[in-house]
């Protein structure tokens, strides 16, 4: 199988299953809101769950990041065996590291829950402190979590990973449907931790597949657990930055109009859902492949790699810009247009939303030439991009949000993002040389005029068809669906007349599964 054909294939793996997960989850959600309510009891829940997750989530993300390309270059240089020990290593320290914190934890929860929900007192309080107790071990869950999946990825064996989301959101689904009473929201707390120990306990037959067989042996004096603890700073730091970012544009959203935040909160979640399916899902696959090609100084297979990834995500994002773009009225308004959410909420979120999108392309290229530094063992350079990106996205709030309200924050952005792109694309070509940069453009270009055609396409046959049919929701809704699903075919047979290698592999592909 070529590299391009299974980053293809595992890419397409594990955005579907990303996109079961995100149905699952959403199911998840209608049932704690069904069951609990919205009030007192799932305000606590929440809270308690922040409280819990928040350091780790940083932290594990960080790990899994730093540890792929380590296991990758221990594998290289001193084979298989090295590298489970290495993995036994980690695991020892990691657990080490999470009962000192779900430890710490016990003992700071009323104080961490007094800084993350000032306004709860008394019995809440009180009960936010209990179920943010009750959730301490979810953090050695996690903690085993991102150190499994790291190695798996380091092996180029993506399913178990992909699929621990199933497992996680099913566990909940049970207890929600056949266990769960309105008042006992810490059965709900409790089923949390159960569901997060499937994430890990799911990748386990796959980790002792590898060969692993765990000891207690802990060796300080590891020089790879040394060099993973310099890597992982800059890409938590890296992390805290991009919260730092979130933070300031909601701050400055709140002195606009009400429904601004909430305008770029669900905006923010739409454009999102690309980037965390589709463009998650490459990165994962390309990720590994890169570290290993670095770990074996191969510069022709990175860039190889590089060009796949990068141009497989051209393909995906420029027509979701171009389908956002026409369509971001519509589809806010038919998923969100309800109750509380009127006519004036669905103008406000889609037009944030078309200017989100308008930096989708920069967002998803940035995010995969962050796994090209981190692959070469660069954390540095991601971080510093990342504080730069801060910085003129702050500066161009300032100068956007007079004269175009929320929308002007959400333009901020994605300038910042393309910007800072280009600037690592500038940086990658000092250490690479020459990175087939007129490919890009040239798969950019047959790209943009197959997502103009397709646009062209979408915009009669959606607001031609919605002038003629019946004005109800579901006839919307099938409309929508109808236009999007010709676009897609349309934009295929474009981008395949137009010689799209990358497109013509995966129709090739799924031509092949379907046989």
């Amino acid at each position: 199988m070529t590299s391009t054909r299974k980053v293809v294939q595992s890419a397409a793996m594990i955005a579907i299953f990303t996109l079961i997960s995100k149905f699952l989850g959403f199911l998840r959600e209608v049932l704690i809101a069904s069951t609990y309510g919205s009030g007192y009891e799932t305000d606590t829940y929440f809270v308690a769950m922040t409280a819990t997750v928040i350091i780790m989530t940083t932290i594990g993300s960080s790990l899994n990041t730093t540890l792929i390309p380590i296991f990758t270059e221990i594998e290289e240089k001193s084979g298989k065996e090295a590298k489970l020990k290495f993995l036994n290593n980690v695991l020892n320290m990691v657990f080490f590291i999470t009962i000192i914190l779900a430890l710490l934890g016990f003992f700071l929860s009323p104080l961490v829950i007094k800084v993350l929900a000032k306004g709860f007192t008394g019995e809440q309080f009180t009960l936010a402190v209990k179920l943010n107790r009750i959730g301490l071990p979810i953090i050695v869950f996690l903690g085993f979590t991102y150190v499994f999946s790291g190695y798996l990825h380091s092996s180029e064996i993506f399913g178990p990973p992909a699929i621990m989301g199933l497992p996680y959101n099913l566990v909940y689904i049970i207890f929600l449907l056949f266990f769960a009473e309105e008042g006992n929201i810490q059965g709900l707390m409790l089923t949390s931790v159960i569901a997060a120990s499937t994430q890990f306990l799911i990748q386990v037959p796959a980790i002792k597949h590898q060969g692993y067989r765990y000891s207690c042996d802990i060796d300080l004096k590891d020089p790879y657990l040394k060099k993973t603890l310099i890597l992982i700073l800059p890409v938590m730091l890296g992390s805290a930055v991009q919260q730092i970012n979130t933070i300031i544009d909601k701050t400055l959203a709140s002195s606009l109009v009400e429904g601004s935040i909430s305008a770029l909160t669900y905006a923010s979640r739409i454009s999102d859902i690309i980037i965390s399916v589709f463009v998650m899902a490459i990165t994962t696959v390309i990720f590994p492949m890169l570290s290993r090609a670095f770990s074996q100084e191969d510069n022709m297979q990175i860039k190889k790699i590089m060009g796949q990834g990068i141009n497989i995500i051209l393909i995906v994002t420029i027509p979701a810009t171009i389908g956002i773009f026409i369509l971001a009225k519509p589809m806010v308004r038919i998923f969100f247009q309800r109750g509380a959410f009127d006519k004036v909420a669905t103008y406000m979120t889609s037009q944030a939303l078309i200017f989100y999108s308008v930096g989708l392309v920069g967002s998803s290229l940035r995010l995969m030439l962050n796994r090209v530094y981190y692959s070469f063992q660069d954390t540095k350079t991601p971080m510093l991009n990342g504080v730069l990106a801060v910085g003129l996205n702050i500066v161009l709030n300032l100068i956007l949000i007079k004269p175009m309200g929320h929308s002007g924050l959400a333009l901020a952005t994605s300038i910042s993002a393309t910007f800072t792109t280009l600037l690592l694309f500038i940086d990658l070509k000092k250490k690479l040389g020459r990175i087939g940069l007129k490919r890009y453009l040239s798969c950019f270009i047959k790209t943009l005029i197959a997502s103009i055609i397709m646009g062209i396409v979408v915009y009669f046959m959606y607001f031609g068809l919605v002038s003629l049919l019946p004005n109800k929701w579901i006839v919307d809704l099938l409309i929508l669906l109808l236009s999007v699903v010709v676009g897609v075919f349309l934009y295929v047979i474009v981008c395949s007349a137009l010689r799209i290698r990358e497109m013509r592999i995966l129709l090739r592909a799924l031509i092949k599964k379907m046989r």
